[in-house]
């Protein structure tokens, strides 16, 4: 029987709802403890490279316990590392003997990881690098024609593997498909032949979600270190680290960790604009996660305990917060997330929609309302200091979807003559 074809937006609605994911980069490299550029960053040969796989043996990896973490940091999905730009790969391919299962690990880290993640109700993303810098047709494609045949073929292959042994897949998350690292003038899409893999994946899993790193923009933007929003409709995630931008796996020495403030501003940001988070971890080569980002994940895991509903299935709300923070909504209901508490009230400028009620979402306390000329909505009766210390958030019920007011006189506001 034919499978019905999914609409973009059918695929899409549970990618809608989650707003929070768990991205982890692991492998070769985090025996270094250098991140995992550090093979081609410090030009270490193919051959010395290799021996870190008859080392790489994660004794302390338990996929169950990542799932719980993930699960208790409010994650709704995660993605992993299947195989980054060293071309190492954590699972069993059969077009390579440098994989987790044939050296020192003798284990596929992949199908455990889906295995667990699935239990504990959270979708599965698979993260894959077309390019593999083994090749010397990576960097030169056509003095090493054959190399870089090669790498397609295996590449090709492997995304055949992922989309066929592990059951259900919900997000392919490409990477690596600037050719040569966009030193030669190839257009990527045709390099990589993107249009005939994606084409498969899709056929294979019907309700696939794919990024925009093969060279097509498929399903999803993917903003790196920034909170960047698309455009209305468009699906995209910003995917961010912890600690410095320049590691995304394991840094040994990395004093430099974003705080729970900051992290949680990121979570709001790409709400209020309908998009997703998608924070990294760089586990330990033993697999276990440090303490560092266990305890800003548990953070935020409490936070959204309290505060959730004003994230998940959120959408785009069109009325202003000044300073303050940022909006999302659902329905007749605003959310205002409060980044920096002004105090005993919270004034709202150009606000066109009549509002009925106003409650801190944070201690479930009633606030007062009251609408002004000039659009102002002023939020009064709250307590001087901030009732969550890193963000609060007010729920306003508005008598209709909350809408924003045009200034035809932007300088009306003055005199107080605004309508």
């Amino acid at each position: 029987m034919a499978q019905t074809k999914l609409s973009y937006e059918q695929r899409l609605a549970w990618f809608h709802q989650a707003r929070f994911g768990l991205f982890v980069h692991w492998g070769l490299y985090s025996l270094l403890g250098r991140g995992e550029w550090a093979m081609f960053m410090e030009r270490t040969p193919t051959e010395d490279y290799a021996k870190l796989a008859m080392q790489f043996n994660p004794k302390k990896y338990d996929p169950d316990k990542w799932a719980e973490l993930a699960v208790k940091a409010g994650m709704k999905y995660a993605v992993l590392t299947t195989r980054h730009h060293d071309g190492f790969c954590l699972y069993d391919s059969q077009v390579s003997d440098f994989t987790a299962p044939r050296t020192a690990a003798k284990r596929d880290l992949i199908a455990d990881y889906v295995t667990a993640f699935r239990k504990a109700g959270l979708k599965i993303g698979l993260y894959y690098s077309l390019m593999d810098w083994r090749f010397p047709g990576y960097f030169d494609p056509e003095k090493h024609r054959d190399s870089a045949e090669a790498m397609i073929q295996q590449y090709h292959a492997q995304v055949r593997e992922l989309m066929s042994n592990y059951g259900k897949i919900d997000l392919l998350w490409y990477d690596g498909g600037w050719v040569a690292h966009g030193q030669v003038d190839t257009k990527a899409v045709d390099f990589w032949r993107a249009k005939g893999i994606n084409e498969m994946a899709r056929k294979l899993q019907p309700h696939l979600i794919i990024n925009n790193r093969s060279g097509f923009a498929e399903d999803l933007d993917t903003p790196e270190q920034h909170v960047t929003a698309s455009q209305p409709g468009r699906g995209w995630e910003a995917c961010m680290t912890i600690g410095d931008s320049c590691g995304w796996g394991y840094v040994k020495n990395n004093p430099n960790w974003k705080t729970l403030p900051q992290l949680l501003q990121n979570l709001v940001i790409a709400a209020a604009g309908e998009g997703n988070f998608l924070l990294n971890i760089g586990p330990a080569p033993d697999g276990t996660i440090r303490k560092e980002e266990q305890v800003r994940l548990l953070g935020m895991g409490k936070w959204l305990n309290k505060h959730g509903e004003s994230i998940y299935g959120s959408e785009r709300c069109s009325l202003q917060c000044g300073m303050i923070g940022a909006w999302t909504k659902k329905g007749n209901t605003g959310y205002l997330h409060v980044c920096r508490w002004p105090g005993n009230e919270v004034v709202v400028p150009l606000v066109k929609t009549k509002v009925k009620s106003a409650t801190l979402l944070t201690t479930g306390m009633k606030a007062t309302v009251r609408q002004e000329k000039n659009g102002r909505l002023v939020i009064s009766g709250l307590p001087s200091a901030p009732p969550d210390p890193n963000i609060s958030v007010i729920k306003v019920e508005f008598d209709g979807e909350p809408q924003g007011m045009s200034e035809t006189d932007r300088a009306a506001w003055l005199t107080g003559k605004a309508k």
